[in-house]
């Protein structure tokens, strides 16, 4: 049996427009505070998830 190829590994989103606004939230990547502080600990599900929801507080589509 052959296994698929792995995943890619998830990028940070961080863009380097590290600002934080009133909810805590990074007005460069969209990331809490929190999942800034964890991303070295999440595995790449998680890191997809963050992403995911990370694009969707900075009103981008998801792809």
């Amino acid at each position: 049996m052959t296994l698929p190829p792995p995943s890619p590994a998830v990028a940070s989103p961080c863009i380097k427009v590290c600002v934080l606004d009133a909810r805590q939230v990074c007005i460069g990547c969209g990331r809490t505070i929190d999942e800034i502080a964890q991303w070295s600990r999440l595995t790449e599900e998680q890191r997809r998830e963050v992403v995911d929801r990370a694009r969707q507080r900075c009103g981008q589509a998801a792809s």
